[in-house]
């Protein structure tokens, strides 16, 4: 019996140029350009978050900022809390935070060639001899058989198999990010533009009594912030009254250069006295009174 085994390479050169034949850039590169193209959709939305939620488009086509207003009791008045919305909703920063990629290939191989052959002689002999006798003549005989056989048998098989296999799980992790450095200042910012003005408005002089300079003049310092918490310093727009108490305490108007004249000093104005008496500003519904003296 003979045998003689041969591997067939084959089909492991198969295997080996199918693994190097696997796309490993588009497998891992796909999912990260994927998440990339996701982030940048998520910031899109936090800007468009921020323009349309935040801000309000003014008719020259700039935006400002949009503002909550809120009225409540303070010190027995009626009072407004001005707050930009843009501190009191949550901007959405979503981010992603981690991505793992986790790329498995499995090939594998085989190859089996397999040679057998078999002989075989088989030889049979066969001798058979006879003898008599009979009043001293003798008779022999003798019969010889010989048989010849051979057998050859051979079986040979091949067997090859190889097979690529691969398979890829992907898991993104996100969440709501830190905000900018940037955004947290602005916010801060708005944090310290919440103010508080009494409902109509606010009305304040520097002082309440005014003494008339030598050369004729002295003034007060006015500043009116109207409801939205704006300071107002148009005085030809803001609509100031001032009226001038007679001797009966009836109100009666000063008349504006002879009495008093109007400076605007940002963010509010200055009120110039050149009559004594006792004067009453008025802008809206709040009032101020000061008492000029000499």
């Amino acid at each position: 019996m003979a045998s003689n085994n041969k591997i067939d390479q084959t089909p492991s050169t198969v295997a080996t140029n199918a693994l190097s034949a696997i796309p490993f850039g588009q497998v891992i590169g796909g999912p990260l350009k994927a998440c990339i193209e996701a982030q940048s959709d998520a910031a899109q939305s936090t800007w468009k978050f921020i323009r349309e939620v935040g801000l309000t488009e003014k008719e020259d086509g700039t935006r400002e900022l949009t503002y909550v207003s809120f009225t409540y009791r303070r010190n027995g008045r009626e009072a407004t809390i001005n707050v930009p919305l843009l501190t009191i909703v949550p901007i959405p920063y979503i981010a992603i935070k981690d991505i793992d990629i986790a790329f498995k290939a499995n090939i594998s191989a085989s190859s089996s060639t397999s040679t057998t052959q078999s002989e075989s002689l088989a030889v049979d002999f066969g001798l058979k001899t006879s003898a008599s006798a009979n009043f001293l003549m003798a008779k022999a005989s003798m019969e010889m058989n010989v048989g010849v056989s051979s057998k050859k048998d051979s079986k040979a098989t091949a067997e090859s198999k190889y097979s690529v296999e691969y398979t890829m799980d992907v898991a993104v992790k996100a969440g709501q990010d830190d905000m900018p450095a940037g955004m947290a200042k602005v916010l801060e910012m708005l944090n310290e533009s919440i103010d508080t003005v009494d409902s109509g408005g606010e009305l304040h002089s520097s002082t309440a009594v005014v003494q008339l300079s030598a050369d004729g003049m002295k003034g007060a310092y006015i500043t009116y912030k109207d409801d939205a918490g704006y300071y107002q310093t148009d005085v030809e727009k803001m609509g100031i009254e001032i009226k001038r108490y007679g001797e009966s305490g009836n109100l009666t108007n000063a008349s504006k250069g002879t009495d008093y004249i109007l400076i605007p000093d940002d963010p509010g104005f200055v009120c110039q006295f050149k009559t004594a008496g006792k004067y009453q500003l008025q802008i809206g519904d709040k009032k101020t009174v000061i008492q000029v003296i000499e």
